[in-house]
């Protein structure tokens, strides 16, 4: 286990049923940055994100071998609290999902499940995760409106200020901006640099351009493998791996 990792991913492999998803995956993800893992469809990128919190226990099944750490923790011990492990790494899909209700709403919700809070201390939460989404400017004076009249972009931030509403310690993020304008997609990507200055992000891109813009460090998946890892430039400029500089130049994907 690497000194200082966040996440550490060992000897990890994963199974729906018959179907191998992961191969022997070794990645090791520090704080605190933002972490890509690109590759073309059905290479394994959603399976990996969903094995970090372990929503892959809501499918009939699977079956792993390996083990995955954070913090040192065994995340697959028998002991680990799933409610706990969920709200210290949280995950946004690719769709967003504002709830039918307002934006204030939408964003207390979390905290409101979970534990009794004062309104005072609740409006702080929320004010909190809307500005850390870099939405609240945006929605300061209407947050007891729909929040499904705001735009796909800012609903995409929405499910994002939820999600920090929990005070995650990671955010997983699977393709975020894959249905948005580039207007929404940039407004996405300045948030994600934000936030990495107090969470540790893991990015599965819309495109491989987006992972060269905001990662630090990136891992190519192709077959259900990670074929390479390691700084983003490096990966971008000069991967050690043929197959790596195939996919990063278009000759295949």
């Amino acid at each position: 286990m690497f000194q200082g990792s966040k996440i550490t991913i060992k000897d990890f492999n994963f199974h729906y049923e018959s179907v191998q998803a992961l191969r022997n995956i070794n990645l090791d993800i520090q704080p605190k940055k933002i972490f890509t893992i690109f590759g073309p469809a059905r290479s394994g990128k959603t399976t990996i994100l969903k094995s970090l919190n372990r929503l892959t226990d809501l499918i009939l099944g699977t079956r792993h071998t390996g083990a995955i750490f954070l913090d040192g923790m065994d995340i697959y011990d028998p002991k680990v609290d799933l409610i706990k492990l969920r709200r210290r790494i949280g995950m946004v899909f690719d769709l967003p999902t504002a709830l039918p209700m307002s934006i204030f709403d939408n964003v207390a919700y979390g905290p409101k499940l979970s534990k009794f809070i004062q309104k005072r201390r609740l409006t702080e939460i929320v004010e909190k995760a809307l500005r850390s989404a870099v939405l609240w400017e945006e929605v300061k004076d209407r947050l007891h409106t729909s929040a499904l009249r705001l735009s796909g972009g800012q609903q995409q931030r929405l499910c994002i200020a939820r999600i920090l509403a929990l005070e995650p310690e990671v955010l997983m993020l699977d393709e975020p901006c894959s249905g948005l304008d580039p207007i929404s997609t940039a407004s996405i990507e300045e948030t994600l640099v934000q936030l990495k200055k107090d969470y540790t992000i893991i990015l599965v891109p819309h495109n491989i351009q987006q992972a060269s813009r905001v990662a630090d460090r990136a891992a190519f998946f192709l077959n259900n493998e990670m074929v390479e890892e390691g700084p983003v430039y490096q990966i971008f400029t000069k991967p050690t791996d043929k197959r790596t500089e195939d996919y990063v130049t278009g000759r295949f994907g």
